[in-house]
């Protein structure tokens, strides 16, 4: 992934970018660490090219952290892509599918055709910063932010992370914020005097809870890898890390 400054992205106010996930070998260990459980690869930069439908009613699951087609954002990343290469571009076609899909599981107007073209589409180095630059605005800067009110570690931001990636942003009971709500209200964060393990289990419960609610989350390895973690009081997310993410083994040296 390229660094924020790359991306046109500036710094979450107040975060000096070696303390946290932003960028550097922390950035790189969290995205494999989420890639593990999204792609069952370490290799996070080989998936600007995956595309599938998972059956999890989002419609088509697709690039590096898994943008949907029924959530929008795997049309904002077309759309900025759209805005980077203007011309010669395969997938601009599908914007207007895109729209009628959102919200939805439908495959309406995109199909093979549209994979096809996403695989074709993702070689391109414009892609590629499309799709980094909407994971920073869309994902890693709001994390960073709610993470800095909380006073969090680079394990707490990855732990805010991985819940951002599944469960989107927003305010309501199923998403990022409607999950960090509801652990503040069971647990001081460290902000507020609280101590930090405890806060971070608080919303592993709390997260639990929603990831149980749907079929494609059924195993919680990600959540069990990341109690480890916190056991293990790993707060800097220091290498060597081992883990096992759906039955597999991985580490990072």
């Amino acid at each position: 992934m390229v660094g924020l400054a790359a991306c046109g992205q500036s710094a979450a106010p107040g975060y000096q970018a070696k303390k946290t996930i932003q960028t550097g070998k922390l950035r790189a260990t969290t995205f494999a660490l989420v890639s593990s459980a999204e792609n069952s690869s370490l290799n996070y930069r080989q998936q600007y090219r995956y595309i599938e439908d998972i059956g999890d009613g989002r419609g088509y699951t697709a690039g590096i952290i898994g943008f949907t087609s029924g959530t929008g954002d795997l049309r904002t990343v077309i759309r900025r892509y759209v805005r980077l290469k203007p011309h010669n571009n395969r997938l601009r076609k599908y914007l207007p599918a895109l729209r009628r899909v959102d919200g939805t599981a439908a495959h309406r107007g995109l199909g093979q055709h549209f994979v096809s073209d996403w695989h074709h589409a993702a070689k391109d180095i414009q892609m590629r910063h499309a799709q980094d630059a909407v994971v920073d605005q869309m994902y890693l800067l709001p994390v960073l932010r709610a993470a800095q009110k909380d006073d969090l570690s680079p394990l707490g931001q990855y732990i805010y992370y991985d819940a951002m990636v599944v469960h989107g942003p927003g305010q309501d009971a199923s998403s990022f914020g409607g999950i960090r709500r509801r652990a503040l209200k069971l647990a001081r964060s460290p902000k507020q005097g609280g101590n930090q393990a405890t806060y971070l289990k608080a919303f592993l419960k709390v997260r639990t809870r929603v990831m149980q609610q749907e079929k494609a989350h059924k195993d919680l390895s990600r959540l069990s890898v990341q109690r480890q973690f916190i056991n293990d009081k790993n707060y800097r997310l220091a290498r060597p890390l081992h883990w096992k993410m759906y039955g597999d083994s991985y580490q990072l040296k």
